[in-house]
């Protein structure tokens, strides 16, 4: 079973969402699954030295909405499955094209721990993940090569495939993140719990099993 995940780097619902979609892998005893991370821009606007991020969290809101109720629900949805939202430290709303890019610069098997690190660089660091410098370590500390990640994010390496990607999106009707495509046939968004996952991933295997019969 093949599943694709859209995501953005800067979305806490994605980070949430792929800790659930593992929870309910570490459950689950049927077919082979292979997830498939895949980019997705929730603001494409945001220039490449990135945004003040309070000012643009005010923005998205309409200025109409305390930010600490943008921060409520996924800083205890995330508390709830052990990961730490630490929205005061983040100065900076960056653009994401060069985070997506290093986790297409992983091999397939690492770009699951790159996300897991660039959210938390990110999310409980405060750290500028639209900087090359903070790219490259966070590159390292997955044991990427740090002097080969800056040399191709100086270039183009990894752009078509995250540009493939958001096309892709554009053409599939995707509209927010996290977005999750279950062997291109099978859809939800959303960070859905756990319990909800396993429910597809059923369903799916069961509807694989009528096909081959």
């Amino acid at each position: 079973m093949q599943i694709d995940l859209f995501s953005d780097t800067v979305c806490p619902w994605c980070r949430i969402g792929k800790r659930h979609l593992e929870l309910a892998l570490a459950e689950w005893a049927g077919e082979p699954v292979t997830v498939r991370y895949r980019s997705f821009f929730l603001d494409p606007t945001i220039p490449p030295e990135g945004r003040d991020f309070r000012g643009h969290m005010t923005a998205k809101g309409g200025g109409r909405v305390p930010l600490e109720q943008f921060f409520a629900a996924p800083r205890d949805r995330g508390a709830a499955v052990g990961l730490t939202f630490n929205f005061e430290a983040i100065d900076q709303a960056p653009n994401t094209m060069l985070s997506h890019r290093l986790a297409y610069l992983a091999p397939e098997d690492k770009r699951g721990e790159v996300l897991d690190a660039l959210y938390a660089a990110y999310f409980e660091h405060g750290r500028d993940i639209g900087d090359v410098a903070v790219l490259v370590d966070v590159a390292q500390s997955c044991g990427l090569d740090g002097a080969a990640v800056r040399e191709a994010l100086a270039g183009d390496e990894g752009t078509a495939e995250v540009l493939a990607d958001v096309a892709f999106a554009g053409q599939a009707g995707i509209s927010g993140v996290p977005f999750f495509i279950f062997n291109d046939k099978y859809a939800f968004s959303g960070a859905q719990p756990p319990a909800m996952i396993r429910r597809v991933l059923e369903q799916v295997a069961a509807e694989s099993v009528k096909v081959e019969d």
